[in-house]
């Protein structure tokens, strides 16, 4: 899809259609649609689609009017899904050329990039393996703005990094088990890592082994395929940050549950376990293009979580890098195992913040759904800077608590504690378990179990991965401040 900015008068664009938001209470009689609004069939409600052909007095062939809503509600994240509600109803249609009309009072730079976020995400599939040449796409996609500032074309320039970093999050996670093993996630990053010129170190299983990686390992014994702690380094200009960001992701590529095996019913889903590693890489790519004043470290641990004849069993205790002992009661709690150990790795590597999501909890799905990612943190001020960018970016995250006192859920007779607390609690705990190997480092957790991955398609982006939170992580570490 190419991105362009229109400053001219839309009257005058050629597109195939023009897409126009039409807010509740405000009547439209342009494009001869004031019957239609008599009628009831124009409102303004939110996303509402009414395509016009041959519209009066412009020479676009197509005005496809878009309901935007309370305009008293109105966002960049409103704007987002209507842009990419547009071009996923017009793409259906083998429209091509599209081009959106944002009044001068909408014009900002965040509603610019966002209307393009929209439509590069709209645009996506998850039909990559589909036979056939039917594929629709949009080749080109304008933000009109009569009279803008040629500034906005950088606006745009950033919604089309930040969407195809979050459209290559999910075009990794979308891939199936037997394509995508940990391997195949270090070849990815590998090239990722090249094209923007990052650094990118791999630690295979001898270096994990000398480096005391017990947890991570203890996951990874049960499959044929090779573990892999993937660190990608993006450092700025100049240096001199006392700040150094470090994002650490769950890089399951896909979870049997182990010993502790899962019910078949559902469990191709699976594949999505390495959502949280797939959001860091997405983000790392994006950072390398906007690039931050601070340095940033992604480090994703990657296994397959097997019952293969070596797996671990429950009961067993594994030591940790940081020397803790775990003693492993459910072996379809891996996440947290593999992530302690990289969380502590983090640190060592000199990260003086650290941001961790992951597929981690059904638990957290039970308490919040499918519309918030659950937040816990240590430190409240990298909380609140998460938060921030989180509410800029439109992913939205709900704090959890964190409180010492659920603690007492994890007791072990046998080692420092058990990988997994009693029925109550779930997520809180997981968050509990990971707290232990941060140390003082100020932390942010991520459950995206139940934001990572859509079941059913909305009406601006299609089923499967979401790629959430990459926008969130990016916007942390471009609007840091010492």
């Amino acid at each position: 899809m190419r991105i362009v900015t229109e400053l001219t008068p839309f009257e005058q664009i050629e597109a195939d259609a023009l897409i126009v938001p039409v807010f509740e209470g405000v009547r439209e009689e342009r494009f001869g649609a004031a019957g239609l609004t008599d009628a009831g069939e124009v409102t303004g409600k939110p996303l509402e689609l009414t395509l016009i052909h041959r519209p009066p007095g412009v020479l676009a062939s197509r005005v496809l009017l878009v309901g935007a809503g309370n305009p008293d509600k109105w966002d960049a994240a409103q704007l987002r899904a209507l842009s990419g509600a547009a071009v996923r109803h017009l793409m259906s249609k083998s429209l091509r050329k599209l081009a959106l009309v944002l009044a001068p009072a909408l014009a900002g730079s965040e509603n610019v990039c966002a209307a393009v976020e929209g439509a590069i995400l709209g645009e996506f599939e998850p039909d990559r393996y589909k036979t056939g040449d039917d594929r629709k796409s949009v080749e080109r996609f304008a933000v009109v703005v009569e009279g803008g500032s040629p500034d906005l074309a950088a606006a745009a320039e950033r919604g089309r990094i930040l969407a195809g970093a979050q459209n290559f999050t999910r075009g990794l996670v979308n891939e199936p088990a037997n394509r995508l093993t940990p391997s195949g996630l270090v070849e990815a990053a590998r090239k990722m890592a090249a094209e923007y010129q990052l650094d990118c170190q791999v630690l295979d299983r001898e270096q994990m082994e000398k480096l005391g990686m017990g947890a991570l390992l203890g996951v990874a014994q049960g499959s044929a395929e090779p573990p892999a702690l993937i660190i990608v380094r993006y450092k700025p200009a100049g240096g001199g940050s006392r700040t150094h960001l470090g994002l650490v992701g769950k890089g399951v590529t896909f979870d049997t549950g182990g010993i502790s095996i899962k019910p078949a019913d559902g469990m191709e889903k699976m594949k999505y376990d390495m959502a949280g590693g797939a959001a860091m890489l997405g983000a790392m790519q994006a950072i390398a293009q906007l690039k931050p004043a601070i340095p940033v470290t992604a480090l994703i641990p990657s296994v397959e979580n097997m019952p293969g004849s070596r797996a671990q069993r429950p009961g067993d205790i594994v030591t940790a890098m940081s020397g803790k002992t775990i003693e492993v009661i459910n072996t379809d709690a891996e996440g947290r195992l593999i992530l302690a150990d990289a969380l502590h790795y983090a640190r060592q590597q000199g990260c003086t913040h650290m941001v961790d999501a992951a597929t981690l909890t059904g638990a957290i799905v039970v308490a919040l759904g499918h519309l918030n990612v659950g937040l816990f943190a240590n430190d409240d001020r990298l909380r609140d800077r998460v938060l921030a960018a989180a509410k800029a970016e439109g992913e939205r995250m709900w704090p959890m608590p964190l409180e010492d006192g659920y603690k007492d859920y994890l007791k072990s007779a046998f080692a420092d504690l058990p990988n997994v607390g009693g029925r109550w609690g779930g997520a809180i705990t997981a968050a509990i378990f990971l707290k232990e190997f941060v140390g003082d480092t100020p932390w942010v957790h991520l459950d995206i179990a139940g934001t990572a991955w859509l079941d059913d398609a909305k009406p601006f982006q299609a089923k499967g991965p979401s790629g959430v939170p990459v926008r969130t992580l990016v916007r942390l570490a471009l609007d840091w401040q010492e």
